[in-house]
């Protein structure tokens, strides 16, 4: 099954305002059953389960959970895609980035629009290269007043 399917079907099982509370918690730290983790994950939840890449607490489960929240989505969960566009994971952010432009999150705007800016290395981000193709881009400011349109620059 794609990540896709298995949301769909676990929203079927548990309803969907519950799988959302689950990835909301998630997002934020929380914990969460290891059946809601196999969904979001897939076969690589196990590795994460076993206490490997990070465990439970790693990162993958929150970029698991912003995933799931890409296929169904609730209002309830704007706060914590938000929230998310300022994890110290890149991949979180990445895939909140995803999640607000899929779904057009207006509010989310100004968040995403931070990860365009460029600054200092954070964590996960290794020193710019300064030759050949991995130049530094310079990053402009999003040309378009509408917000899935600057969404959608971020990512790509």
């Amino acid at each position: 099954m794609t990540p896709r399917q298995r949301v769909l079907h676990e929203c079927e099982q548990r309803g969907k305002p519950q799988f959302v509370a689950g990835c909301v918690a998630l997002l934020g730290g929380g914990e969460a059953d290891d059946g809601l983790l196999l969904v979001l994950g897939g076969e690589a939840a196990g590795y994460v389960l076993a206490g490997r890449d990070g465990g439970p607490h790693g990162y993958w489960p929150r970029v698991w959970a912003a995933r799931g929240l890409l296929h169904a989505w609730d209002d309830q969960a704007t706060a914590a895609i938000i929230a998310a566009t300022g994890d110290e994971a890149w991949r979180v952010r990445e895939m909140a980035a995803k999640v607000a432009a899929r779904h057009r999150i207006g509010d989310a705007l100004p968040a995403v629009t931070v990860l365009r800016r460029p600054g200092p290395p954070g964590p996960g981000r290794g020193r710019p290269r300064r030759h050949g193709r991995h130049r530094r881009r310079r990053l402009t400011p999003c040309p378009s007043r509408r917000p899935a349109a600057c969404a959608r620059l971020v990512l790509w």
